[in-house]
């Protein structure tokens, strides 16, 4: 979190990222995803100047537990020197203790953040979700944590200036821009407003165009001319097209699966011209022209 650390960007965990969606649409169910259509909203964990930092910091673990519908939960949040932002021990509960870095105490608008990535794991220990790996498990905290509302804090976090340079999160800053994309076009919520980080800003826009090409993939009818000509020569040949995401099977009929923009599961469908398909997980219903 210091001035001498270096961001990675781009999209490098992508596929961990997406296999997490659909992890999280499995073991929900797409109607518990569409509670969480209204992210925690900045009121919520902002800091007024004069507010002693042990009590807020409880407040805002509070507004947490309160958006992931953890009653019974009780955060227990103090602050210590670490090298990490934060860390959690996840026991039997109800009670887990939260450790936050002590920078936090004078850095107050991130707390939000911090807390958000701790208490998803309190969420997802519950579930009993979890992707073996260190660092594939965290990659679910953050994805979920941006996915069901409160991950927006995290890429806000995110900021480069001349003196310092601060991320929190295992996500790149485009990656957590590209779930918060995937979020928005379900939800219909738009985050960009609440960002206080141009950097923040700019990261969400390359997730969202990046999010955005999910959408226009083949067979979907939205793909371009450009896919769409490579796609029919794919077709011709049933070549499988590892960038685009498509498969060809079988050959009477012949079927084409590829992955649901929304939650990443593969859907197979008859290649024969123009149709609907239903996500048979999240449910979304697509328009195809296999």
């Amino acid at each position: 979190m210091g001035s001498d650390i270096e961001i990675e960007h781009g999209f490098p965990h992508l596929e961990t990222v997406r296999t997490a969606i659909t992890a999280l649409y499995k073991r929900l169910s797409p109607d518990t995803v569409r509670t969480f259509g209204v992210s925690v909203l900045p009121v919520d964990v902002a800091f007024s100047p004069d507010e002693d930092p042990y009590l807020g910091v409880q407040r805002v673990a509070g507004a947490m537990v309160r958006h992931l519908r953890l009653p019974d939960a009780r955060m227990i949040v103090s602050f210590r020197e670490m090298r990490h932002a934060g860390s959690i021990e996840l026991a039997a509960g109800p009670e887990y203790f939260i450790e936050l870095n002590s920078r936090f105490k004078s850095h107050r608008e991130d707390i939000g953040a911090a807390l958000a990535h701790e208490v998803m794991h309190v969420y997802l220990h519950r579930l009993d979700l979890a992707f073996p790996g260190t660092r594939d498990n965290e990659i679910l905290t953050d994805t979920a944590a941006a996915y069901l509302g409160a991950g927006w804090l995290l890429l806000d976090a995110y900021r480069e200036s001349s003196v310092s340079t601060q991320k929190l999160g295992y996500l790149t800053p485009e990656e957590f821009g590209y779930v918060l994309a995937k979020r928005a076009l379900v939800f219909d919520e738009d985050p960009s407003p609440w960002f206080t980080s141009p950097q923040a800003y700019e990261a969400y826009t390359k997730g969202l165009a990046r999010a955005r090409r999910d959408e226009r993939c083949p067979p979907l009818a939205a793909a371009g001319r450009l896919g769409r000509h490579r796609y029919t020569r794919d077709r011709r040949t049933a070549r499988d097209s590892a960038a685009g995401g498509y498969a060809f099977e079988g050959h009477d009929p012949k079927c084409v699966s590829f992955p649901c923009p929304t939650c990443h599961q593969r859907i197979r469908v008859p290649v024969r011209g123009r149709l609907r398909a239903r996500c048979g997980l999240c449910r979304t219903v697509l328009d195809c022209d296999t």
